[in-house]
């Protein structure tokens, strides 16, 4: 029998485990060796189970805060540093009685689709091919069809066979090109949407944004043809179209080099909002920026930002808007 103190103990033990892995998870360095590890920790029993979906949703509310507080006006610094230094004061309240329930609905909910975004999904886990964190990487589909992927990217291949090659985009973006014209076709999976070619190249980037996941095709040679449940259109070179929650989009013309410039290792800002910026930036690097100012929010960038130096990102908006920056736990920063 444990008397209170050693439950006690044995509870602040599962607590900072539980925040120890989500710090890790926000790394964005995680294996699906580690996705498994995870799993049995959680499988130790309900209140392994519990801690970690209160670590997760500490991260979670974080966001969330973020942008209510900012939409107001408020002090989203303070509100931020608050919610996230509850790591540190976690009642064992939480882990036991009539919460228990809800907490192990929302620890499998965050196994799945993760807060904010901040480690891959399970989904993206057991994908065919994934890049981390701003890696970039090339695949050669049995010598005729070529896939140049961008960072945070996982496709999945659903079949290759006589009459077609079907692979998904989980989640990221990514290239696709035919090098002959292929007597079968080439289709791509994302989202609800499908795009076909038997001969072309085009990329297709499968991203949240703020009112829902939004995917984006664009045409770059030869003709593709989109597809969103009963809504179908055809691209040619230079064109591009999107679809999501918000239904089928119209097809608009795009600058090619603008639109390639994620495969020449560059992001490029040409009077962006920075909020738009930042989140384009959180792809690239570990942890994630968080701006706590409205005001900072709206002003604009442009500039040219090598993918590969995104970690000295935060020196250059520091010394552009002379923002002040704050280091949370998990590689959380705040700008304001």
């Amino acid at each position: 029998m444990f008397n209170d103190h050693q439950r006690a103990s044995e509870l602040d033990q599962i607590e900072r485990e539980a925040v120890s892995w989500v710090q890790k998870l926000l790394t964005g360095e995680v294996t699906a060796e580690d996705a498994q590890a995870l799993r049995q920790w959680r499988a130790r029993s309900p209140a392994h189970m519990a801690a970690f979906a209160r670590a997760s949703d500490t991260w979670r509310k974080a966001g969330a805060a973020g942008r209510v507080l900012r939409d107001q006006g408020g002090e989203l610094a303070v509100g931020l540093a608050q919610v996230a230094e509850r790591q540190q004061a976690m009642t064992r309240r939480a882990w036991i009685g009539g919460g228990t329930a809800v907490a192990l609905v929302a620890a499998g909910y965050s196994a799945v689709r993760p807060p904010l975004g901040l480690w891959p999904s399970v989904a993206e886990l057991r994908a065919d091919y994934r890049t981390e964190t701003g890696e970039q990487r090339a695949v050669m589909l049995a010598g005729d069809v070529s896939i140049n992927m961008n960072t945070q990217t996982s496709i999945v291949v659903q079949d290759r066979g006589l009459a077609a090659d079907r692979l998904e985009l989980i989640a990221g973006e990514a290239s696709f090109a035919t090098t002959i014209h292929l007597a079968r076709q080439l289709v791509v999976i994302a989202g609800d949407g499908e795009t076909r070619t038997q001969s072309g190249r085009f990329d297709v980037r499968r991203l949240p944004n703020a009112g829902g996941e939004m995917t984006s095709v664009t045409c770059f040679a030869g003709a593709v043809q989109v597809a969103y449940f009963a809504d179908t259109a055809e691209l040619g070179p230079g064109q591009q179209l999107r679809y999501g929650v918000a239904g089928f989009g119209e097809v608009t013309a795009i600058d090619f080099e603008s639109a390639s410039n994620w495969r020449r290792g560059v992001v490029v800002f040409r009077g962006t909002p920075l909020a738009d910026a930042v989140e384009e930036i959180n792809r690239y690097r570990r942890g994630r920026i968080v701006i706590t100012s409205s005001a900072l929010a709206k002003k604009q960038i442009s500039g040219r930002f090598k993918i590969d130096e995104m970690a000295n990102v935060l020196a250059r908006l520091q010394e552009a808007f002379g923002a002040q920056v704050r280091a949370l736990p998990g590689g959380i920063v705040l700008l304001s």
